[in-house]
C-alpha cells in the first residue's frame, strides 16, 4: 500500500503514542496538517511558534512523553528557536518537525528560504542548543530519521531534536514507515552502588544533592536518606522531587539558598550529586566561600550526560547511568549498612525551614495593596487543591515560589531553569493543563511575562484549558528593575510607564474576556481568594490581573554579576 509522505508520518507519531501536535500553519506543512485532520491525534494552534514550543515543552514536562511541534519555513522555525532552547537547555524531550523550501529550488532563493550562508540552511538556526538535526533528502528516509528522531530526544540526557523536510517530500508518494525499536537505560554496577553506599555510610557529613533529573519515582532517594540519616538539598529544578515538609530536605542551595543550606553544601565531607549541572543559580555562582567547597571533601556524581560530570567540580566518583536505577542500587546497598541517626541536624533542619515558611506566611497576611508578593503566593497555597500544578515564569513568581512556597506533596512545580525565559510560563501551563485534564494547573506570571505570551489565553480558550493565570502585576520587569535601582541608583528601560510618565499596564482582565476567557481584576486585597476559588470552581481559562509591588526576593547567597556591577571581577 502506498501513500503519502505525510500520512506515513501521521501514522507513525500515533505508533509512537503521540496525543497532540502543537504549532502553526504555513504552506510548507499544510500536507501534514490535511493528513492530521483524519487522525486521534489533536492538533493545537498557538497563534505563535514561540507559544507552540512551549506549549510542547509544558506538555511534555508534565507528562514525560516527549513533545512534538510543527512549524514552518523561515520565521516559523525562527519564532519557535526560544521555545526550543528553553526545553532543550532543561533537558525536556521535544521534537521539532519542520517544513522548508521545495528540494529542486535550493539555493535559487525560493520565498523564506534562509541562505545567506548556505543554501536551505535553516536547520542550523538549532545547531547550538538541539541535541541533533536530521535533513532530510529523500521520501525514503523520513520514517527512519523520525524514528532516529524520538529515540535521540528521549533517551540518555532527554533534550530538543529537529527533523527538517522539504515541502515537497511531505506529498511525495510513500510506504508505510517502520515500527519503532526500545531500548533500555543504563543502569549503575552493583560495585559502583556498594562503594558509594559505604561512602555516604561512612560520612560525618554526608549531604545528597539532587537535582531536575530526578524528576519523579524519589521513594529510592527518601529511603536512602532515611536510612543513613541524610539530608537532601535540590536544584531549583528539583524542588518537589522530595515533599517540602520532609524533615531531611534542606532544600535549596545558591542564591535564593538558605543560609543553613548553603553552609551545610561547604562543610559536607561526602557530598552524592544526582543529576545536576550545578547550576550558577544553585552554585552561588561557583564562589567557594558562599556553597560548594570540595577543597577538602569527596564529590561523588551521577548523570546520564557524561559531559556534566566534573565540569563545574572535580568529582572522586563518577558514574555514568539512569539517576532512578542508580538511586535504586544504591538505596539497595545501603541497607547492608547500619542506619544512622542526626536528630541534632533534623532539629537545625525543622527551626530553619518552620522559619522561613512562617516568616512568609507572616508576610503573607499583610493588608497592604497593592498586594505584596507573600501575600499573593499565600492565597495561592490556601485556595488551590493540594495536587495543583503550578507553571511559573521568570522573577519573583519563580524565585519566591522556590524560596518560601511550601509546596504540598501532591503538587507539582514546574518553572524554565536553564533559560529562565520570560514568556514560558502561559503557554507552557496550557501544554501541561493539556497533559494533566483533572488537575488544576495555575499560570504564575509577572505582566512581562503575560505580555510576552498573549497567545496562550486564546490558545487555552480554544483548547477549553482551564487555567489559571495569575498575573503579578508590578507594571515593571521587576527583579531587573529592583537589580538597576539598587547598584545604579535608579531604573530606566524596565518600568512600564504611559505617556504622561505615569506606571501603565494593559488590562489582561479585558483581555481575558475579550477572547472568550473569565476576566477578574483584583482591587481589595481580600479580592484575590475569591476570585481564586471562583476560577479553580469553574473549570474555564481565567485570568486574574493582581496589583503587586516591587519587592526584591531575599538572596542569601551570591550572585557574581553584583560584583561586576560594583567593578570587582572575579575571574
Amino acid at each position: 500500500m502506498t501513500t503519502t509522505a505525510a500520512h506515513a508520518l501521521v501514522a507513525q507519531l500515533e505508533a509512537l503514542g503521540v496525543e497532540y501536535v502543537f504549532g502553526t500553519c504555513g504552506h510548507t506543512n499544510i500536507a501534514v496538517l490535511d493528513a492530521l485532520a483524519d487522525s486521534p491525534i489533536r492538533f493545537v494552534i498557538a497563534r505563535h511558534e514561540q507559544a507552540a514550543a512551549h506549549a510542547a515543552d509544558g506538555y511534555a514536562r508534565a507528562c514525560g512523553k516527549p513533545g512534538v511541534l510543527l512549524v514552518h519555513v523561515g520565521p516559523g522555525l525562527t519564532n519557535a528557536a526560544t521555545g526550543v532552547m528553553t526545553a532543550a537547555l532543561d533537558s525536556v524531550p521535544l521534537v521539532v518537525i519542520s517544513g522548508d523550501i521545495p528540494s529542486y529550488y535550493h539555493g535559487r532563493h525560493p520565498h523564506q528560504e534562509i541562505n545567506l550562508h548556505a543554501d536551505a540552511d535553516q536547520a542550523s538556526v538549532f545547531r547550538p542548543f538541539v541535541k541533533r538535526t536530521w535533513n532530510v533528502h529523500r521520501t525514503q528516509d523520513l520514517g527512519r530519521f523520525v524514528e532516529r528522531a524520538f529515540w535521540t530526544a528521549t533517551s540518555g540526557r532527554p533534550g530538543a531534536v529537529l527533523v527538517n523536510v522539504p515541502m515537497d517530500v511531505f506529498s511525495r508518494p510513500a510506504a508505510p514507515f517502520p515500527p519503532i525499536s526500545h531500548a533500555a537505560p543504563p543502569g549503575l554496577p552493583e560495585a559502583t552502588a556498594e562503594l558509594i553506599a559505604s561512602r555516604l555510610a561512612a560520612a560525618e557529613r554526608p549531604l545528597l544533592y539532587v537535582g531536575g533529573g530526578l524528576r519523579e519515582d524519589a521513594e529510592a532517594l527518601i529511603r536512602l536518606a532515611e536510612h543513613l540519616d541524610v539530608p537532601i538539598a535540590h536544584s531549583l529544578m528539583a524542588k518537589g522531587t522530595v515533599p517540602d515538609a520532609h524533615p531531611l530536605v534542606l532544600g535549596m542551595p545558591g542564591f535564593w539558598g538558605l543560609e543553613l543550606t548553603n553552609a551545610y553544601a561547604r562543610g559536607a565531607d561526602v557530598v552524592l550529586a544526582l543529576a545536576t549541572r550545578f547550576a550558577e543559580t544553585d552554585a552561588s555562582s561557583w564562589d567557594p566561600r558562599f556553597t560548594w567547597d570540595f577543597s577538602g571533601s569527596t564529590l561523588i556524581q551521577i548523570d546520564i550526560d557524561p559531559a556534566e560530570i566534573g565540569r563545574n567540580y572535580p568529582a572522586e566518583i563518577g558514574a555514568v547511568a539512569d539517576v532512578g536505577l542508580a538511586v535504586r542500587a544504591i538505596a539497595d546497598a545501603a541497607k547492608s549498612h547500619a542506619p544512622r541517626s542526626r536528630p541534632d541536624l533534623r532539629q537545625q533542619i525543622l527551626q530553619a525551614r518552620s522559619q522561613l515558611f512562617s516568616a512568609s506566611q507572616e508576610r503573607g497576611r499583610s493588608e497592604d495593596f497593592p498586594l505584596r508578593p507573600e501575600r499573593i503566593l499565600a492565597d495561592v497555597r490556601e485556595a488551590l487543591p493540594a495536587d495543583a500544578v503550578l507553571v511559573t515564569d521568570v522573577g519573583w513568581n519563580k524565585n519566591g515560589v522556590a524560596q518560601c512556597y511550601e509546596l504540598p506533596p501532591e503538587g507539582r512545580f514546574i518553572t524554565p531553569g536553564g533559560a529562565s525565559t520570560m514568556g514560558f510560563g502561559p503557554a507552557a501551563a496550557v501544554g501541561v493543563q493539556l497533559a494533566e485534564p483533572g488537575r488544576t494547573v495555575v499560570a504564575l506570571i509577572g505582566d512581562g511575562g503575560m505580555s510576552a505570551q498573549l497567545p496562550a489565553v486564546p490558545m487555552a480558550v480554544e483548547q477549553a484549558a482551564p487555567v489559571v493565570f495569575v498575573v503579578m502585576n508590578n507594571r515593571a520587569h521587576g527583579t531587573i528593575s529592583d537589580l538597576q535601582s539598587s547598584h545604579y541608583g535608579r531604573s530606566y528601560g524596565c518600568d512600564f510607564t504611559g505617556p504622561d510618565g505615569r506606571p501603565y499596564s494593559p488590562d489582561f482582565a479585558a483581555l481575558a474576556r475579550a477572547c472568550g476567557a473569565d476576566g477578574h481584576t483584583v482591587a481589595t486585597p481580600a479580592d484575590l481568594g475569591v476570585a481564586l476559588r471562583e476560577a479553580v470552581a469553574s473549570r474555564r481559562p481565567a485570568v486574574i490581573d493582581v496589583p503587586m509591588v516591587n519587592e526584591p526576593v531575599p538572596t542569601p547567597g551570591h550572585w557574581n554579576i553584583k560584583d561586576i556591577y560594583q567593578g570587582l571581577f572575579t575571574d
